[in-house]
């Protein structure tokens, strides 16, 4: 599954494969699933009345979201550069919405399909 969005004025391909949570693990030294796993477990940002949950804020570790992004532009694109000199090339990047943008290709790297 891919997908291109522009970030900062710049065509940015991704890609979601069989290989997006070996590459992940090479790169960062963690398990892709347990992380997507570990944002399950920490709830919602907002509350039904839609206030602002910061419990759930000081729980999350945003440098997962610049590394599954990094991830799935490099499966796209295997000459990018390491995930800060990438992240330099920006000079805005704004996370929260590119992870909605994103969250297909996340899915489709943790969900089986249906027969």
């Amino acid at each position: 599954m891919e997908k291109t969005l522009v970030i900062d004025g710049k065509q940015v391909r991704f890609k979601s494969n069989a290989a997006t949570p070996l590459r992940f693990k090479a790169q960062f030294g963690k398990d892709f699933f347990k992380e997507i796993y570990k944002l399950n477990a920490i709830g919602e940002l907002t509350d039904k009345d839609g206030n602002f949950n910061y419990e759930v804020l000081e729980k999350l570790d945003f440098d997962f979201f610049y590394n599954i992004i990094w991830t799935l532009a490099k499966t796209a694109d295997k000459s990018i550069p390491d995930p800060i000199t990438w992240l330099d090339q920006f000079d805005e990047f704004p996370l929260m919405e590119i992870i909605p943008e994103l969250q297909d290709l996340i899915i489709a790297s943790i969900q089986s399909k249906k027969k």
